[in-house]
């Protein structure tokens, strides 16, 4: 009896999950047909990979070792297949995008795309950082847009374009800070007055690093999901926020009373990056991928200086 794909997927799901229910679920198969061939893979082996007790389940030593060879041979499965699709023509990619920049890249990206390619299946996904970085290693994903990614050997980054931070909020509130000289500097905020989106957006992270602040500082903790709550919640007074620029063309568009307001130089910003993995073969969509996400984001900025010019 030899191991296949199947119990190696069905393995890895179980250790992400550390549930047979919630596996069995995830991969779409009874948790007794999970079960059978969890423990096929370990009379394979000759070694149990998981630990039961009536709440949890943990893996072996053997079975992290497991998973960390099963990680890769079904990544290298998943490039395999991506390879034959690609072989043959039919050009399926499966993209995904941070959700601060995903509602406002992919209209434009997806409309040059098809122009260019009627017959090409595209798969999208918007996730945080971690999540997304989790299904590009994994092979579920080919490329990722993110901001400031983290360096690593297993990744190509391909810079985009610098995606600026403007500053949102009631125009009497915008206007009390004129008062204040170094109120138009990110450490110069009033931190009791900043709100920021929920834990685990990088967004939030990239904010609370450029005003050298740390979460516990702000003023609420909203548990905000979008932009567009915050920019409504700011727009009525509520506080301030960061908007980076190619957001502002929708955001002002939906919230007429938001007001905004550029930081003096340099204004600060984050990276927008499109990641792959560095054993990808045969990419090369990613450059015109690449082309594509880049032109879309240029006009939203020419919108955004129209919107808030620059100094």
């Amino acid at each position: 009896m030899k191991i296949t794909l199947r119990q190696l997927h069905y393995f890895r799901a179980l250790a992400e999950t550390r549930s047979f229910g919630r596996a069995a679920a995830l991969v779409n198969v009874s948790q007794p047909a999970l079960s059978m061939q969890i423990k096929e893979l370990e009379a394979i082996l000759g070694t149990a990979l998981i630990e039961r007790s009536p709440r949890d389940l943990r893996l072996t030593r053997a079975g992290r070792s497991v998973l960390d060879r099963a990680n890769r041979i079904l990544s290298e499965a998943m490039e395999l297949e991506a390879d034959a699709r690609h072989a043959r023509g039919l050009g399926e990619l499966n993209i995904g995008m941070i959700p601060t920049v995903a509602p406002y890249l992919l209209p434009g990206t997806l409309a040059a795309l098809r122009a260019a390619d009627i017959t090409r299946e595209l798969r999208l996904r918007e996730a945080q950082t971690a999540t997304l970085l989790e299904g590009l290693r994994g092979g579920v994903l080919d490329a990722v847009v993110m901001a400031d990614p983290p360096l690593a050997p297993d990744l190509i980054a391909q810079p985009l374009f610098t995606d600026r931070f403007v500053l949102a909020g009631s125009a009497a509130r915008l206007d009390a800070l004129g008062a204040n000289p170094e109120a138009l500097r990110p450490v110069g905020l009033p931190p009791d007055q900043l709100l920021l989106l929920d834990e685990g957006h990088c967004l939030a992270d990239q904010a609370l690093e450029v005003c050298a602040l740390d979460r516990r500082q702000t003023r609420l903790d909203l548990g905000a999901s979008s932009l567009s709550t915050l920019c409504g919640l700011v727009a009525q007074g509520f506080g301030l926020t960061f908007l980076p620029e190619i957001a502002l063309a929708t955001e002002t568009r939906g919230t007429p009373a938001l007001a905004l307001q550029r930081f003096d130089a340099p204004e600060p910003a984050r990276q927008i990056t499109l990641v792959r993995r560095a054993g990808s073969s045969q990419v090369d969509w990613f450059d015109e991928l690449a082309d594509h996400i880049e032109q879309a984001a240029q006009a939203l900025i020419a919108q955004a200086r129209q919107i808030a010019p620059t100094t």
